[in-house]
């Protein structure tokens, strides 16, 4: 399976693109790396991904939300590795990632803020409506701040104002879709 550069407005229907960072929104942010190891999670009784169910259940009553990964684990792994880490459920909405392996250059995208490198894949790729879920929050443009759901480093997607915030991202862009297939605006 390789990574997409798909064009979410193609004329067949408006696409909600939801870009997601894995470490300190599926899971905790204290992630290392270890060639003995792998990856791994340092803080005693957390594990990988122990929060994906609750992005699934967040999602499930929007079938028009896409994925794009907007995780340093695509660019340090790859694509293909880095979607499968995910529940088969989430892997199905998956689309493509910020990172394109043979598209950019590391060091490039490595020295941009991570807001700057969603912005970028959303010139790129042309989502109706988007946002953000990530820990990260250094350096956003401040054009696109307001797209942003901060997630604390150590309680990610557990956080229960975090989830009431996607909640109500996902109502309002759910609503500002229906109005724009309504107008064919998109």
């Amino acid at each position: 399976m390789r990574e997409s550069n798909h064009k979410c407005n193609t004329g067949e229907f408006p696409v909600c693109v939801a870009y997601l960072d894995f470490d300190g929104v599926l899971h905790d942010d204290d992630v290392v790396w270890s060639r003995k190891q792998g990856i791994h999670m340092r803080t005693p009784g957390r594990f990988l991904f122990e929060w994906s169910h609750v992005l699934e259940e967040l999602l499930r009553p929007h079938p028009e939300v896409k994925i794009v990964l907007s995780t340093s684990w695509v660019r340090v792994k790859s694509f293909d590795f880095s979607k499968k880490q995910l529940t088969p459920e989430l892997q199905s909405r998956v689309i493509g990632a910020t990172f394109h392996r043979g598209q950019m250059s590391k060091f490039e995208f490595d020295n941009q803020p991570r807001g700057a490198q969603i912005f970028s894949d959303v010139m790129r790729r042309l989502p109706a409506v988007w946002f953000a879920i990530d820990n990260d929050d250094e350096a956003w443009p401040a054009h696109s701040r307001q797209h942003l759901i901060k997630t604390d480093d150590r309680l990610g997607l557990s956080d229960l104002k975090v989830q009431a915030a996607v909640r109500e991202r996902l109502e309002a862009l759910a609503i500002e879709l229906r109005v724009r297939r309504e107008a064919n605006d998109v």
